[in-house]
């Protein structure tokens, strides 16, 4: 975990942080590499390619943060957060889900195993920003927004 020092909640101010974006789809981390290259250079990008990558990357690279594909090709997301769960409740580890589905039981059921919050495709750059504050500052979503419809 990082120091507090290397954060800061400031809305303004810049982020710090590892960032793992588990994603199969090249043009999605694509958007994202590009946004938090252009963004928040002071965030490190991490990506997998696979649920199993990625947890294994967590192990070893300690992210502060985790943005998670719903759909991989080798698991669910489901299965990653609960493969995941002792981080979570260990060390705080934030995972936020990110699926082009409308809300149902897999979110639900990663919900309740401690994912921190839930993002509909095509990634919106507000939520992805203002999410990407709330994980590596340590803030906690408005609990309206953990659980946003999908219009």
């Amino acid at each position: 975990m990082m120091s507090t020092n290397s954060r800061t909640d400031e809305p303004g101010a810049a982020l710090h942080g590892k960032l793992l974006y588990i994603e199969d789809e090249a043009v999605n981390v694509a958007l994202v590499r590009a946004i938090v290259e252009q963004r928040h250079p002071g965030v490190q990008l991490i990506h997998a390619g696979t649920g199993a990558e990625g947890v294994r990357l967590v192990c070893s690279e300690k992210p502060d943060f985790v943005l998670l594909d719903m759909h991989l090709p080798d698991m669910s997301g489901l299965e990653v957060v609960r493969q995941l769960n002792v981080e979570i409740a260990n060390r705080g580890l934030r995972v936020t889900i990110l699926t082009g589905d409308s809300l149902s039981m897999d979110i639900i059921k990663a919900m309740s195993l401690g994912a921190y919050e839930y993002w509909v495709k095509p990634l919106d750059l507000k939520v992805f920003e203002g999410g990407l504050r709330r994980a590596l500052t340590g803030r906690r979503p408005d609990p309206a927004r953990r659980l946003p419809a999908r219009t």
